[in-house]
């Protein structure tokens, strides 16, 4: 099976050359940060679709966790193209963090079309490090298809954990490695080296699950599902949330 995959990822690489050869030249990451947008703006639309339901399900209690005030301090981690946006509760308050600034103007556009919300500032910043947000400053962190790519995901959870307010919230869907021994799993393994380039480092193969476990929330509520999405590779999907 290991002699499959390697042998496997050579084709796969040799078949993608080009962007190999862009990435050793030190070109292609700035390329993909102009590209990866615009991909997410039609990917987002057919995920929303296929999961509308699930992230209904996902986001229905978030209004439990308001602060004293009534209103809801909700900061998105990797917030991408503002997909998630319609599926927050009237005059929630949003703070959006992502470390691609090729997002803020498609940002915008969602904004305007979701006027139920307060947006209060779009920060240019890693997961790892949101020093730009006060300690204990939020009610609810949302985090949708970030895990996968972000560098360290424990310190994203140590940052996540220090932005929230006792007893606030960190919400969570992510896509993750497949059960091994199944086929989605070994073309995970394959196509990881090369989805992990063009996709802007997202990985196939990460079991997400294992850093919420060990992250010292006082609560955890996960799932593992297949999501009924087209992609077959992604299906996988943890989500639920935790309480600090």
């Amino acid at each position: 099976m290991e002699l499959a995959i390697l042998l496997l990822r050579l084709v796969v690489g040799i078949l993608a050359f080009p962007v190999y050869l862009l990435h050793f030249l030190g070109l292609w990451s700035s390329i993909c940060k102009q590209f990866f947008p615009h991909f997410m703006v039609r990917f987002t639309a057919t995920y929303n679709e296929q999961m509308a339901s699930k992230k209904q399900e996902l986001f229905s209690n978030l209004l439990e966790f308001a602060g004293t005030s009534g209103k809801l301090s909700l900061l998105e981690l990797g917030c991408g193209t503002g997909a998630n946006f319609k599926f927050y509760p009237s005059g929630c308050r949003v703070t959006c963090v992502d470390p691609n600034p090729n997002f803020e103007k498609f940002l915008i556009k969602s904004i305007a079309e979701n006027r139920h919300l307060q947006f209060e500032r779009f920060v240019v910043a890693s997961g790892e490090d949101m020093h730009q947000v006060a300690d204990g400053s939020m009610d609810v962190v949302v985090c949708t298809l970030v895990l996968c790519s972000v560098k360290d995901q424990e310190q994203v959870l140590k940052e996540v954990r220090r932005v929230l307010r006792p007893g606030g919230a960190f919400y969570f869907c992510e896509h993750v490695a497949a059960k091994p021994s199944t086929w989605t799993y070994f073309w995970q393994q394959v196509l990881d080296p090369v989805w992990f380039l063009v996709f802007d480092g997202c990985n196939l193969t990460r079991e997400s699950w294992k850093p919420l476990e060990q992250a010292s929330f006082s609560q955890l509520q996960l799932q593992h599902v297949q999501a009924p999405l087209s992609w077959e590779l992604v299906r996988p999907h943890i989500f639920g949330y935790s309480v600090k």
